[in-house]
């Protein structure tokens, strides 16, 4: 049977709504998981995610914790928007011929809305990691100075520390960017984003469909709102893990600022040569499970969102003839 084909303007609606209320509840995980993946040997100011975001409310508040969060809620609306809707105009236009999908059209699904989002997640995870990672610069900067003055004074008492350089808005961010390097200067790491979310949507879109599907009633009709969730939970989750090296190379390729002795790039392959050969093949995995515990709720909110259709019910409201 053919997916059921719902209007554009529903798709994102529930998309926006689905991103705004997921990154809110996830983007401190989201920040642990950039420091973390942005830490390399012999530089590490973190242990674990709990650990940096202990850390980071010491030193920066409460809302250290979401620093880079406005760019996000700013642009998942439209990310989340078309990737859901691009999948489904996908789907759409591959069940046509009233078949049941195949798995392999569905991985051509995801594909397609893998690569319909990037033109969104690029720019706006450029500007993300740059505000998420400054604190952990700072944080790197204070200890090396502060190992410095006690090696200088011979254990005396330490001099009165520099008052700390303000930190870019986002606004800034893109005004530099543009000025220097034009708009290629936002998609930096286009081709690791491309790696990261083609193969994640290939691998969640149908592990979605294909868990949902099993706790669909006999009658045919959709499936509860909690099969929907945990579906989404389990796929995201996994789909989070198995593209996360692409995700570490993606995080490092994209952070303009490098803390002391840290390596720099020229592109994916060096990328990826150093981090196997400095750090070895288990820094690939760093963040991992920050992801997962990220993308599962994320996921599973916007499914629920998308299957409950609050889009259809308020646009239905809108569009009823006044009394």
């Amino acid at each position: 049977m053919a997916d059921k084909q719902i209007s554009l303007p529903a798709k994102l609606i529930n998309g926006g709504i689905a991103g705004l209320i997921g990154v809110t509840c996830v983007f401190p995980i989201d920040l642990a998981k950039t420091r973390l993946q942005n830490q390399q040997n012999g530089q590490r100011v973190y242990t674990s995610m709990s650990d940096c975001l202990i850390k980071t409310i010491r030193s920066e508040g409460y809302f250290g914790m979401y620093r880079g969060a406005a760019v996000n809620l700013t642009l998942v609306t439209p990310e989340k928007a078309i990737k859901l809707a691009a999948n489904d105009f996908f789907r759409y236009q591959l069940s046509k011929d009233g078949q049941k999908l195949t798995l392999v059209k569905e991985m051509l699904a995801g594909c397609g809305a893998g690569t319909c989002q990037v033109i969104v997640t690029t720019p706006m995870e450029m500007l993300k990691i740059q505000l998420q990672d400054a604190g952990r610069i700072a944080a790197q900067k204070k200890i090396l100075d502060a190992q410095a003055q006690l090696s200088a004074q011979g254990g005396a008492q330490p001099s009165v520390e520099a008052p700390a350089a303000p930190r870019p808005t986002a606004t800034q961010l893109t005004r530099d960017l543009l000025r220097s390097r034009g708009i290629a200067g936002l998609y930096k790491g286009l081709g690791a984003t491309l790696l990261r979310d083609v193969p994640f949507s290939i691998v969640y879109f149908p592990l979605f469909a294909n868990l949902n599907q099993l706790g669909r009633p006999a009658s045919g009709e959709k499936s509860p709102f909690y099969v929907s969730f945990l579906a989404g939970c389990v796929a995201g989750s996994a789909a989070a893990v198995a593209v996360n090296p692409c995700d570490v190379v993606k995080t490092r390729l994209q952070s303009l600022q490098r803390g002391v002795n840290e390596d720099t790039y020229t592109g994916f392959l060096d990328c990826a040569r150093k981090i196997l050969r400095h750090e070895g093949p288990s820094a690939f995995l760093k963040g991992a499970y920050c992801r997962a515990l990220v993308i599962a709720p994320l996921f599973g909110i916007a499914q629920v969102v998308y299957f409950l259709g609050i889009a259809e019910t308020l646009l239905d409201l809108l569009q009823r003839p006044q009394p």
